[in-house]
């Protein structure tokens, strides 16, 4: 097992936020086949998908906090899972107010 990654204060401000068509959420099951059933902050809950590039790089486990990227059709239906957050990057989105707090 590697070493578990201690991210500064200054690191936690370098974490990346949603831009126009993203979203946060958090994983609620893990559905196979490369998709995540992801409850997001706007209540929905979206079948995502993890990209191949992805997939390969970054583990998604049940409550992991993502940044889903929504497709142009069935935005409230269906998205891309484009970056993962460790948990005190999940904890600093939600001190801050990115992330609801009944996703935590």
């Amino acid at each position: 097992m590697g070493k578990r990654k201690i991210l500064s204060e200054k690191d936690l401000k370098d974490t990346p936020l949603p831009s126009e068509g993203q979203i946060l959420g958090v994983a609620k099951k893990i559905l196979g086949a490369g998709n995540v059933l992801v409850l997001c902050a706007d209540g929905k809950e979206r079948v995502c998908r993890i990209p191949g590039k992805l997939r390969k790089r970054v583990w998604i486990r049940v409550g992991d906090a993502v940044l889903v990227e929504l497709w142009g059709f069935q935005n409230d239906k269906r998205g891309d899972i484009v970056g993962r957050y460790t948990r005190a990057q999940k904890q600093w989105l939600i001190d801050n107010g990115y992330l609801p707090e009944w996703l935590g």
